[in-house]
């Protein structure tokens, strides 16, 4: 093989000699297989490559890839991710967390991650519970929902991830599921492809503490009538024959019958580079589909700006070239002192 040619990787390239420890039937598994098939499609050498991970069960994942990664501290994934990207913008960085490593202890760092833009990828692993520490409600628990820290149902109003990743102005942001693992895995070629931080939401089934919780979008039965799969430039149509199809009546969203006077000419378009009507699908979200609405799932939006850390080197450049080389011994016996009293 030429020195100038990468070498040719399949998955199981990217699978690490760690025994696999999460529970039979988590849906981590899918995700974890998804990613190591995605990685040699890449075209990146495995030595660029670095998974980071917050504490939680998605948080175990690093172990599993056979590339470099770092299990860090609970919550702090994206300064570790950050700090990590700005000083090698040559590696390929991704940042694996849940709903509750980044949305309850972690959320602070989260939102500025998605603000400034660093070039990561952020899967974001949604099981709607703390797996790890044995089943409490997690920020994105429905209201409602009986866990071992609330017996009588929680009282707290769920976080909707992918609003909260637009409102901090996101360049990228979409919704996958473990049970749909083709989609899933055009959904990673789309965030590995985006400069920028791209966050994606998947819906992960725990089979032990929260088993189920997401039935409706993943079953195949239900699943015609309750998820809206997203193509860019194409009406938004959905039901089991597809029947069923979503227009706008000014900013209001609205149900409409196919077969009862509306054809695909009347649907909403989805456009992934608009961002109002990105936000308006992100609220598509009511407990158990009583509005009508289906959940979307593919990207929401996508938006081209500069990545965190080509403009911090930018602007190193410019420090550099106005001020010249820095010099530490200059600086520590310089004239600019301060006496405390």
């Amino acid at each position: 093989m030429k020195s100038n040619e990468l070498e040719v990787l399949t998955g199981k390239d990217f699978s690490s000699d760690q025994d696999v420890r999460w529970c039979p039937g988590c849906g981590d598994y899918t995700i974890l297989k998804q990613v190591q098939n995605v990685m040699p499609e890449l075209g990146i050498p495995k030595e660029n490559i670095v998974f980071v991970a917050g504490i939680g069960c998605s948080s175990r994942f690093p172990y599993y890839m056979n590339t470099y990664g770092m299990h860090t501290i609970h919550g702090r994934a994206p300064a570790i991710a950050s700090g990590l990207k700005i000083s090698r913008p040559d590696l390929s960085v991704w940042m694996i967390t849940g709903d509750g490593d980044s949305l309850s202890i972690g959320g602070n760092h989260l939102i500025h991650v998605l603000r400034r833009n660093v070039d990561i990828n952020i899967l974001l692993f949604n099981n709607e519970i703390y797996g790890l520490t044995k089943g409490q409600y997690s920020p994105t628990s429905k209201e409602g929902t009986k866990t071992k820290s609330t017996p009588y149902g929680s009282l707290d109003h769920p976080f909707n991830p992918l609003s909260l990743a637009l409102g901090a102005d996101s360049g990228f942001v979409a919704r996958a599921m473990d049970r749909d693992p083709k989609h899933l895995n055009t959904v990673l070629h789309r965030a590995a492809s985006h400069k920028g931080t791209s966050f994606v939401e998947i819906y992960q089934n725990c089979i032990v503490f929260n088993d189920g919780a997401f039935d409706l979008y993943t079953d195949k039965v239900s699943r015609p009538e309750s998820a809206l799969y997203l193509e860019q430039g194409q009406p938004l149509i959905f039901g089991a024959d597809s029947s069923k199809g979503v227009r706008l009546d000014g900013m209001r969203p609205e149900i409409v019958d196919l077969n009862n006077g509306y054809s695909a000419e009347d649907l909403w378009i989805h456009d992934e580079h608009d961002h109002m009507k990105a936000y308006i699908l992100s609220r598509f979200f009511a407990v158990g589909n009583e509005d009508g609405f289906p959940r979307p799932f593919g990207v929401l939006f996508e938006q081209n700006r500069p990545p965190y850390e080509e403009l911090v080197r930018e602007q190193m450049a410019y420090a550099l070239k106005k001020n010249g080389a820095p010099d530490l011994e200059a600086l520590l016996s310089g004239d600019e002192t301060w006496v405390v009293g």
